[in-house]
């Protein structure tokens, strides 16, 4: 009772063509297909914007750092 057999999946199966057609079950899966990639698309650019504000952050740490080091360099002068 708490499996589904082959049976079960195929009246599933009928069932759906029957409410959607033939014709709308591949314009369903392109569109559910293409929601899929578009999220994707979105997450990768919010990683990468993030990895990109870190790196800039780290830069402008660096340069900092290294200009203290060449004005303390230069006081002491």
């Amino acid at each position: 009772m708490g499996s589904f057999s082959i049976t079960h999946w195929l009246i599933v199966l009928a069932v759906i063509v029957l409410l959607f057609g033939a014709k709308k079950i591949p314009e369903l899966a392109k569109g559910l297909g293409q929601g899929i990639k578009n999220f994707k698309e979105a997450v990768n650019e919010e990683e990468e914007k993030k990895t990109d504000t870190k790196e800039i952050a780290a830069t402008e740490k660096s340069e900092t750092k290294s200009e203290t080091k060449t004005d303390k360099t230069t006081q002491n002068s």
